[in-house]
């Protein structure tokens, strides 16, 4: 078999970019909530946040989540690393420290050498060595389009748990990575993204988002996600409809991908994009002469993208800190939470 695949051939849809669109996945949930859930559950699907946490003592929680998808890019070992870091995030950004993951696996056998989905494991092996995990175990099946993943366990201290839904008015809000990895994703389907593009892509979605871990001993950072498939402005709408606030953000602050912006500006994005805006598209108040390539970076679905923080304006200082500190040189301060109701407002 021939080992220069592509393996974005096979993908109808990269990275979390082949998520279902948030207005389609909220009419296949609506009657599928719990009617009445343990008392030791302490996060589930009531408020779309990034896993389930249930307390198994005074002292510790335990986290759940799972997280995988097709190739987004064509080397099998960059595939993994980006699959297993997107789903690791969510440990992170419900304040938790992973302790091991399973995997998840789905690969065309007929159709890939057995050598690319040793990469593509491997590479899933890499970032959980870098996280000081294990993967225990795992599942596999025979499919079409090459799948992979995690489930990622951790454990966190139940008053130290950051939800999505406990925004107050007056916080500040600070993004970790910069926007664009769904542009970039599209450009390289297309064949167009440079090496210099590429390298920027690998390097932001490979990065642990490990400075949830610490900004979880911060009772001032009130609340917390990670901004992945929905968008920038979907996965904040979850946090204003969480806790019914609205937002403030200035798209001049926003921290974007170089590269991305020019592709964006040339009308390069995923149809993710288009999918995203028009299922919350109705809840964002543009600013007056908003441009559409302005609009479809808000709505670009980032894969392994970055922590949404919600701090006391007194401890800004502190959170971009602990970004920095961590490698995080774009972290930024993008905006504000106001008063209801749940919408998002772009300067």
């Amino acid at each position: 078999m021939d080992m220069n695949i592509r393996l974005t051939q096979f993908s109808h849809g990269g990275g979390c970019g082949c998520k279902i669109a948030p207005a389609v996945l909220s009419e296949i949930l609506a009657e599928s909530a719990l009617r009445s859930m343990p008392s030791a559950l302490l996060v589930g699907t009531e408020t779309a946040d990034d896993a389930a946490v249930y307390q198994l003592s005074a002292e510790q929680a335990l986290i759940a989540t799972t997280d995988f998808f097709t190739p987004i890019v064509d080397d099998p070992y960059d595939f993994g690393r980006i699959a297993a870091t997107n789903a690791l995030s969510d440990i992170y950004a419900m304040g938790g420290r992973p302790i091991m993951a399973l995997a998840v696996v789905g690969m065309p056998l007929d159709k890939l050498p057995l050598e690319v989905i040793r990469r593509i494991l491997s590479g899933g092996d890499s970032v959980c060595a870098a996280a000081g995990i294990p993967i225990a175990g795992g599942h596999s099946i025979d499919v079409l389009e090459p799948i992979y993943g995690l489930v990622a366990l951790g454990l966190v201290h139940p008053a130290r748990i950051k939800r999505n839904s406990t925004a107050k008015p007056g916080d500040v809000l600070v993004l970790g990575k910069p926007l664009g990895i769904g542009i970039l994703s599209a450009a390289l389907k297309k064949g167009w993204l440079p090496p210099r593009g590429y390298a920027r892509m690998i390097e932001q979605t490979t990065r642990l988002n490990t400075p949830g871990v610490r900004l979880a001993e911060m009772a001032a950072v009130h609340a917390m996600t990670d901004v992945t498939g929905f968008g920038l402005a979907g996965h904040l709408l979850e946090m204003c409809r969480g806790a019914g606030v609205g937002a403030t953000v200035r798209f001049a602050d926003l921290p974007v991908i170089a590269e991305a912006v020019e592709f964006v500006r040339q009308g390069v994005a995923t149809g993710a994009s288009g999918r995203n805006w028009n299922g919350y598209g109705q809840d964002v108040e543009l600013a007056d002469g908003f441009a559409e390539w302005q609009q479809k970076l808000l709505s670009d679905p980032q894969t392994s993208g970055g922590l949404l923080v919600a701090v006391e304006s007194s401890a800004v200082a502190t959170v971009l800190s602990e970004f920095l500190s961590a490698g995080f040189s774009q972290a930024a301060v993008i905006g504000e939470v106001t008063a209801g109701p749940p919408l998002l407002r772009v300067a």
